[in-house]
């Protein structure tokens, strides 16, 4: 079990740039994938970006690919989620998840139901 943290949520313009943080404490960091996911009001929770235990393998959802990067710094147990050109409909409650998805389970990275380990969430909220 990881235990996990999100910050850098907050209050932007249409436009504007923010970076998610997700720090991890308890077990190996550096061997757990992590994902993104973010819930919108009224909305069920999407799979926003995902990255691997090994840095190697990103993956990206059609809707923020080429605006959002996801990064790690395993030497700091965190995963970072930059957000570039955030527009309204980006705006939800963003939650970082993490588990050890080796081999095949990597390609499963976009599913919710692969992660056991899950933060509390951070706002982000972008007015037009």
């Amino acid at each position: 079990q990881v235990q996990l943290v999100e910050s850098g949520g907050g209050l932007v313009q249409a436009g504007d740039s923010l970076r998610l943080s997700c720090t991890a404490s308890g077990r190996t960091f550096s061997d757990y994938a992590v994902g993104w996911f973010r819930q919108a009001p009224g909305k069920a929770r999407e799979f926003v970006a995902a990255i691997s235990w090994s840095v190697s393998m990103t993956y990206y959802a059609d809707s923020v690919k080429g605006r959002f990067t996801i990064s790690r710094d395993n030497a700091k147990n965190t995963v970072y989620l930059q957000m570039n050109s955030l527009k309204p409909e980006d705006t939800a409650v963003y939650y970082c998840a993490a588990d050890q998805l080796y081999g095949s389970s990597w390609f499963r990275a976009a599913e919710e139901t692969e992660y056991d380990n899950w933060g509390q969430g951070t706002q982000v909220t972008v007015s037009s």
